[in-house]
């Protein structure tokens, strides 16, 4: 492993977390909105509850049948999981003392940004 993959995978892993844990992304994209307009969650309450719900359940199943497979790389896993780790927090620190409608706000953006990636993108 090169010193610039472990740097793009720390790098990676931070920003994921970060992100993860300001916005509660993941199954989110689903799961925030459905909370806040049709449950009547704050915006905070809603990606708190979304990540209690992907901690760990949801996942695991699906690592295990990609190892069966040989289909997880270990190196690259931890480096990012110890980064993922430290960004979420940082950014649950941050979200927690935003206004509900300005994080709100931001989950959107960060919707439609990454469609529009996922869209125009290759």
């Amino acid at each position: 492993m090169t010193i610039n993959q472990i740097l793009l995978l720390l790098l990676t892993g931070t920003l994921a977390g970060f992100v993860s844990g300001a916005m509660g992304v993941g199954g989110a994209i689903i799961i925030v909105p459905f909370l806040v307009f049709f449950l009547g969650l704050t915006q905070h309450e809603a990606q708190g509850t979304s990540l209690a719900v992907l901690l760990l359940p949801i996942g695991i199943f699906a690592v295990i049948n990609y190892a069966k497979s040989g289909l997880v790389n270990y190196k690259f896993a931890v480096i990012l999981i110890i980064s993922f780790v430290i960004g979420s927090y940082f950014g649950s620190i941050l979200s927690i003392h935003i206004p509900d409608k300005t994080m709100q706000k931001s989950f959107a953006l960060l919707l439609i940004i990454v469609g529009i990636k996922m869209f125009f993108g290759k």
